[in-house]
């Protein structure tokens, strides 16, 4: 049987007390403040087995660590691990799925309600004493009410969001690579397509080449002037120049943002805007959920190291057997 405390873990950068106490207590970790390659010494380069991170691992890192055998990702999204060089290389790359994602299925209805309904504005005004010094707060001109969504990546997060938004009472149409067999929400080939037949459209795809920017002054404009722009995926998917403009000129009526091409930084053309409801990447950030994700970060460890098979690859990766 293995003995998993005789296996180095490199912790890189910031993670979940909850996953680094699991490591501790299991295996033998070794922490470090950034992924800088230049960082690692002959030491960890001839014992470092695995690496447990919020991302941020690139391939000169994992080249730096001979010995590596996998990556345990913290989050749904992966974009900023490269495991394209990790699956050429024979290294497994793990994130974790599936245990966020009724957690940011509801953060994004709690966003999209915010957007629509000016909750947050409205608590402020109680608040500043304007509802005893100049009454009710006003008539909001957006509703859920009559509108259309559609939902871009229809993943398990999009399929949450899709039955809660039936929930609400909102017809639902998606725009995927491919189509998913057996929903029963309309599919259009094309994000044009889907921007120009619905009002609401709620971003949830994740980072990369393929998806920068995909959200462009083309697709806001077919959005059209009642148009509400929701994004829970990945800021690098949205052209936020263009983002600010047409919330600006009036092009969409107003949108709702949990992720940011370059966070915690935000272009000031976004925070100005009074129709542009902004949380700082809040989706699964409860307690509950982020000790979820930890467990599976270590549990992917353990499960490699114990039985040679992850619980949650990546694509990219499923190919790679472990190491006898």
């Amino acid at each position: 049987m293995t003995d998993l405390s005789r296996i180095a873990v490199l912790v890189a950068g910031k993670l979940s007390d909850h996953a680094a106490a699991r490591i501790v207590q299991t295996f033998d970790m070794i922490r470090m403040e950034t992924a800088d390659p230049e960082a690692i010494t002959p030491q960890m380069a001839g014992k470092v087995r695995a690496i447990a991170a919020f991302g941020g691992i690139n391939a000169v890192f994992m080249d730096a660590l001979p010995k590596l055998e996998i990556v345990a990702s913290f989050g749904v999204g992966y974009d900023s691990v490269d495991a394209a060089h990790a699956g050429r290389k024979g290294v497994m790359v793990t994130n974790t799925p599936d245990v966020l994602t009724e957690e940011v299925a509801d953060t994004t209805l709690g966003l999209l309600l915010n957007t629509v309904r000016e909750l947050s504005r409205a608590e402020r005004y109680l608040r500043d004493g304007c509802w005893v010094k100049e009454g009710p707060y006003r008539l909001t001109p957006g509703t859920l009410r009559g509108r259309k969504a559609g939902i871009l990546g229809m993943g398990r997060i999009g399929q949450a969001i899709a039955r809660r938004l039936e929930a609400f009472g909102l017809p639902v149409a998606y725009h995927n690579r491919r189509r998913v067999e057996g929903l029963p929400y309309a599919y259009h080939a094309t994000l044009m397509s889907l921007a120009a037949e619905v009002d609401t459209l709620i971003s949830v795809v994740p980072g990369g080449a393929s998806t920068a920017k995909a959200v462009n002054a083309e697709v806001l404009n077919a959005l059209g002037p009642n148009g509400v722009f929701i994004n829970i995926g990945r800021g690098s998917t949205v052209d936020e120049a263009a983002l600010a403009k047409a919330l600006g000129d009036g092009t969409i009526f107003a949108a709702g943002l949990d992720v940011f091409a370059d966070e915690p930084n935000l272009p000031k053309a976004l925070l100005d805007l009074p129709n542009a409801t902004l949380l700082p990447h809040v989706g699964s950030a409860s307690i509950h959920t982020r000790n979820a994700m930890a467990d599976l970060v270590v549990d992917n460890l353990v499960s490699w190291f114990s039985k040679g098979e992850p619980v949650t690859a990546v694509p990219e990766t499923v190919h790679v057997k472990a190491k006898v």
